[in-house]
């Protein structure tokens, strides 16, 4: 198989956080997504941005919207709780935009987290959510420490197999940590998230060695046959393992669908079945808050403050590269590959939704793909 050569890329687009988002609320709006929804899922794509994980941003508009159009995931999102144990309640997300059917998930998890010390949360018949990392720092931002599973449709090979069955089933856990704000961790199973071999592909650039293997197993760096092949779990086994029992969390556990049968945001006409599982808990049932807060700032400036390794110029926590991130694209302006900017300009062309204003950066500087979501 001849793999892709990397391709001279046209200059990428800059644009406001703030424009970017109210283009991408409108264009979801003329599908008829109701507009504090609409801002929700603006919202989520565009802090993927500013987080520096463009996989999960705007490039995914294009495949919400089509869904949207052929019905697979309704425009008005309609959450309905199935079971209410109290501390634990499932909601059906009736194929509802996962965004917001998670929004609702984490606004109820900390309500009953703070009545009953910890909460768990069940969600069935959902959909893409994004970044889980946005939804867990919201609970924590809130004073809680969250735990969120999702499942995804099928893109590795059970550890042992060949064939393409289980997902990259994505966990995060977020943590308040005092004057540090928030610590958290966010990563799917796989050696990579899969949208960013869908990042590469429209920016014309391979991925890295031991990313994917094309369909009959063999390793590429071509990410259309990545697309087509498989993605490689994390730490070998280990990866298999953890992602099939964040399926029997997120998929089995809550009574969604599981294993092959969840879709994905790259399929327009099936439902998704995605499921997933929110797990809250408000410290003060264990101690103190302050006390809390203080133990997390000790740890945090204790790893902060250790021998730094010859390659590294400092220590980060989980969560602290994204916030870095963000300050600077706040400052610089979010830089959109050609080909996620000609999309977004399909869709505003056909919804008649006016493009906001850009600036070109002619040194074509955007982030490399990464290693993995974290």
């Amino acid at each position: 198989m001849t793999e892709q050569q990397p391709q001279a890329a046209e200059p990428t687009v800059v644009l406001s956080a703030a424009d970017l988002g109210a283009f991408v609320t409108a264009l979801l709006t003329r599908r008829g997504v109701p507009e504090p929804d609409a801002a929700l899922l603006a919202d989520t794509l565009v802090t993927a941005e500013l987080w520096g994980h463009a996989s999960h941003g705007v490039l995914r508009l294009p495949w919400y919207a089509a869904r949207l159009d052929s019905g697979a995931m309704a425009a008005v999102t309609l959450v309905e709780p199935v079971t209410d144990n109290g501390a634990v309640v499932v909601l059906d997300g009736r194929d509802g935009i996962g965004q917001v059917v998670a929004q609702r998930a984490v606004k109820l998890g900390v309500e009953r987290a703070r009545q009953h010390g910890i909460a768990g949360i069940a969600v069935r018949n959902s959909g893409h959510f994004g970044t889980a990392a946005y939804f867990t720092r919201a609970a924590a931002e809130a004073g809680c420490v969250a735990i969120l599973v999702t499942n995804a449709s099928p893109a590795m090979a059970p550890w042992g197999g060949r064939r393409k069955s289980i997902g990259t089933n994505p966990w995060s856990i977020a943590a308040p940590a005092g004057r540090h704000g928030v610590v958290v961790m966010d990563l799917a199973n796989t050696a990579v998230a899969r949208g960013k071999v869908y990042l590469a592909a429209e920016r014309g650039e391979p991925i890295p060695e031991g990313w994917a293997a094309a369909a009959d197993g063999t390793p590429t760096t071509d990410p259309a046959a990545a697309i087509a092949g498989l993605i490689q779990p994390m730490a070998g086994a280990k990866g298999y393992v953890i992602s099939f029992m964040m399926d029997v969390l997120a998929g089995v556990l809550t009574g969604s669908a599981f294993g092959d049968s969840v879709v994905g945001p790259y399929d327009p006409q099936r439902r998704s079945g995605a499921g997933h599982l929110l797990i809250v808990i408000d410290p003060a049932a264990t101690g103190e808050p302050a006390e809390f807060a203080s133990r997390m700032e000790q740890l945090v400036d204790e790893t902060r403050s250790d021998e730094l390794a010859a390659w590294s110029d400092a220590i980060l926590v989980p969560g602290e590269l994204e916030d870095r991130n963000r300050a600077t694209n706040e400052r610089d302006g979010i830089r959109l590959a050609r080909a996620t900017w000609d999309a977004l300009l399909t869709l505003a062309a056909e919804s008649g939704v006016d493009r906001p204003p850009t600036t070109t950066d002619p040194t074509n500087q955007q982030d490399q793909p990464e290693e993995a979501r974290a």
